[in-house]
């Protein structure tokens, strides 16, 4: 009766390890999969801080044009004038009634509009 004991839990260790084999393969697996997929996401990561840096880049050199472009003087030319001097001859130079006579009263949009222009 002791060997029949004996050989039963033999078998069921030969099944514990059989079992176990299954979940180290399968971990195996898992782990082989995360690697992968961490790989593919360190890969992604430096490519898009590869494009925020250009992008960063070609910003600051967009802003540094803009200042330049400020501190150049403005030259308002003759565009200006003409609409001006529609104003002045009674019709409205601002987007909502431009083109349209101004019965002599004055247009807040369109002075605002000038006024834009000239500073």
């Amino acid at each position: 009766m002791k060997d029949r004991n004996f050989l039963d839990t033999v078998m069921e260790f030969e099944q514990q390890l059989e079992s176990m084999q299954q979940q180290f393969s399968a971990l195996k697996q898992f782990v082989a999969h995360m690697m992968e997929e961490h790989q593919t996401l360190q890969t992604e990561n430096l490519h898009l801080r590869t494009r925020l840096e250009e992008l960063l880049a070609n910003e600051a050199t967009a802003i540094k044009r803009v200042e330049e472009l400020k501190k150049e003087p403005v030259d308002i030319g003759e565009g200006y004038d003409n609409l001006a001097r529609l104003y002045n001859e009674g019709f409205h130079v601002c987007h909502v009634h431009f083109g349209s006579s101004r019965k002599g009263e004055d247009c807040l949009f369109c002075l605002s509009f000038l006024n834009k222009q000239n500073g």
